[in-house]
């Protein structure tokens, strides 16, 4: 899996340079919530490694699923740039590592630096590309195909082919019985595209995969490239995380 967050790795060094002694290790649990609807945003977080769901709470306690986290991008990166409440709950799917940064220092650089919040309110814009795209998903397209979607979705978040998830945390994200995501889920095992097993879940066959999934998929992963896209800036600009993480240990 990877073990860096995109999102600072592509700032320029003189940025990071501000962020690194506030950066605090971080790890991320699985069912770990970091903020709820309507808290006030106190850290933002930088995963490293795992998968974090943003997800739209029912009066009736279900939760569904809108955007998914990784080591691509900033989790309540918006409260950098203004004191609202969070409109989203944040919960761990996949444990990992990362940075929490506290929000007082992430508005004092987003102040102070065009570079940072140009970052932040890019991936701000793929979270609501992403959540935009799953709302179409879940009104129009069938489970199978969402199931594709989320599962490729997930191995891209992860840079992994193999994770542990549970059929009713599936289910939950997906807004489904549990039933239904067990029966899809082993169509998916029986065309050999999936591996399913006590939890464990191995893509065997990405390509088939994709072809199986919606277009859904495709439409994120190519807003994903366009939008994470870093700015032009000098070539010396950049620090690898790896750096920072030395300097800060």
């Amino acid at each position: 899996m990877p073990d860096q967050n995109l999102l600072l790795r592509d700032l320029p060094s003189s940025v990071l340079d501000k962020l690194r002694p506030r950066l605090r290790a971080q790890n991320f649990s699985p069912g770990q919530v970091l903020f709820a609807a309507g808290d006030k945003i106190a850290n933002i977080y930088f995963p490293r490694a795992g998968a974090v769901s943003l997800v739209c709470e029912l009066t009736g306690g279900q939760m569904i699923e809108t955007a998914m986290i990784g080591h691509e991008s900033v989790i309540g990166g918006g409260a950098a740039l203004d004191d609202r409440e969070a409109v989203y709950k944040a919960i761990v799917q996949i444990g990992g590592t990362g940075f929490a940064l506290d929000v007082d220092t992430a508005r004092h650089v987003a102040r102070d630096s065009e570079d940072f919040r140009r970052a932040i309110i890019r991936h701000e814009q793929l979270i609501l590309a992403q959540a935009q795209q799953s709302a179409a998903c879940n009104a129009s397209h069938t489970l199978n195909e969402r199931l594709a979607r989320w599962l490729l979705h997930t191995r891209d978040v992860l840079g992994a082919d193999s994770f542990l998830l549970t059929q009713e945390f599936m289910a939950e994200m997906l807004g489904v019985r549990r039933t239904s995501v067990s029966i899809v889920a082993h169509t998916l095992q029986e065309a050999g595209l999936i591996n399913y097993r006590r939890g464990h879940i191995k893509i065997e066959k990405p390509e088939a995969l994709q072809h199986a999934a919606c277009e859904c998929y495709g439409t994120v992963r190519m807003r994903y490239e366009a939008l994470r896209k870093p700015p032009s800036r000098p070539a010396s600009g950049g620090t690898d995380l790896a750096t920072a993480v030395r300097v800060m240990g």
